[in-house]
C-alpha cells in the first residue's frame, strides 16, 4: 500500500489517491485534498455532506453513492455539482478521506 504526505501527515493511499485509512483522516487533511483538486475554502455546506459521508461510511462499510447522499442527507444533486464541481461522488469522497465509491468510474 503506498503513502504520501498531506498537510504533513503520512496517510495510506490506493493507486488513484484516495486514502484507504479513514482513521487517518482530519479536518487539516480535508481542507488540503480540497484545495489540491481546486475546491476553495471548505464552508459548511460542504462539512454538512463530508461529515454525513463519514458517518454512513462508518455505519454501513463502504462510501454513499450520490444518490445516497441526496436522499439520505437531503442536499440536491445540483448543489453537490456546485460544492464538489464535475465529479461531485468522487470529489466528496477524496476530501472526506474515504474510498471511491462503488460504480464511480
Amino acid at each position: 500500500m503506498a503513502t504520501a504526505t498531506s498537510a504533513g501527515h503520512e496517510v495510506h493511499i490506493d493507486d488513484e489517491g484516495f486514502m484507504t485509512e479513514p482513521a487517518e483522516w482530519n479536518e487539516e487533511i480535508a481542507a488540503f485534498l480540497a484545495a489540491q483538486i481546486g475546491i476553495g475554502e471548505l464552508t459548511d455546506e460542504h462539512w454538512k455532506v463530508i461529515t454525513f459521508l463519514r458517518d454512513d461510511f462508518a455505519a454501513q462499510g463502504e462510501t454513499a453513492t450520490l444518490r445516497r447522499v441526496t436522499t439520505l442527507e437531503g442536499t440536491p444533486t445540483k448543489q453537490l455539482y456546485a460544492l464538489f464541481p464535475k465529479k461531485p461522488a468522487r470529489k466528496m469522497a477524496y476530501v472526506a478521506g474515504l474510498p471511491k465509491p462503488k460504480g464511480c468510474i
